[in-house]
């Protein structure tokens, strides 16, 4: 693994995303998540799995610098995978936390919404959201309803029309995370979660994991490929290019 730093414990397994200081996502990390939750999902040793970040960072969100460099079949690609990735986060069967170690936005917060609990560090610095809008990329409808699943539909209205991204107590308000803890105790924390999980019986956990999420996934489209479409299209719109150039030419320069 390129991108992932994969920790196996008694029961679960801890994936860690290791990609450069902000865990930015691109094609190569996606495609390894993909694998390794496959994995997971289909070993009947592992009874659960973590995802989180590095000190500061959960995931920054998408890579736009990489991703603007794509060609017109790389960009759809990639928003496809993107979408696979997504829809299958949200059909794991079994407990999966996020220990989200600070900042995570855009598709940070994708990842961190389709788990079953989100334990975030603590900083007002600290955000998360879904600030696509604000960032000229087109949402899909699955990511709604998730979004909306977790801090209720009105909310979630006027959060992503703005792309509004929240700092910890604000997240912790509406409940898109559910506890606040410093820094160095987001893992451990998650850890002591997912033991507790382990304790029950888990068929039984299992089957409410299932009957918990059931009105929710009547509301998705897993074969959502008019969306992912719709997003690789916009993607080449001129006057969003545009935007996205300044944007690319901007943090660039803020690198050097």
């Amino acid at each position: 693994m390129n991108t992932l730093k994969i920790i196996k414990k008694e029961g679960y397994t801890i994936i860690e995303m290791n990609r450069g200081k902000v865990n930015a996502i691109n094609y190569e990390m996606v495609q390894e998540l993909r694998q390794v939750f496959s994995e997971i999902e289909n070993d009947k040793t592992v009874k659960g799995a973590i995802l989180t970040g590095q000190p500061n960072y959960f995931s920054a969100g998408l890579d736009l610098i990489e991703l603007f460099q794509y060609d017109k079949k790389q960009i759809e690609e990639f928003f496809h995978v993107f979408g696979a990735l997504f829809i299958e986060l949200m059909q794991i069967t079994k407990p999966l936390i996020s220990a989200i170690t600070g900042h995570s936005p855009a598709g940070g917060c994708v990842l961190a919404v389709a788990t079953d609990n989100r334990i975030m560090a603590d900083g007002e610095h600290y955000i998360i959201g879904l600030n696509e809008v604000a960032v000229n990329i087109q949402i899909s409808q699955n990511l709604i309803e998730t979004y909306a699943f977790w801090i209720g539909e009105g909310l979630a209205s006027r959060y992503i029309m703005e792309g509004k991204l929240l700092n910890g107590k604000e997240a912790l308000s509406v409940g898109l995370v559910d506890e606040l803890v410093p820094l160095d105790q987001v893992l451990p924390r998650a850890e002591a979660k997912m033991k507790h999980y382990l304790k029950a019986d888990q068929e039984i956990l299992l089957n409410t994991k299932s009957k918990l999420r059931k009105n929710l996934h009547g509301k998705l489209d897993f074969n959502a490929e008019n969306s992912l479409k719709e997003a690789a299209t916009l993607w080449w719109k001129p006057e969003i290019r545009a935007k996205m150039e300044a944007y690319v030419k901007s943090f660039s320069n803020k690198k050097k």
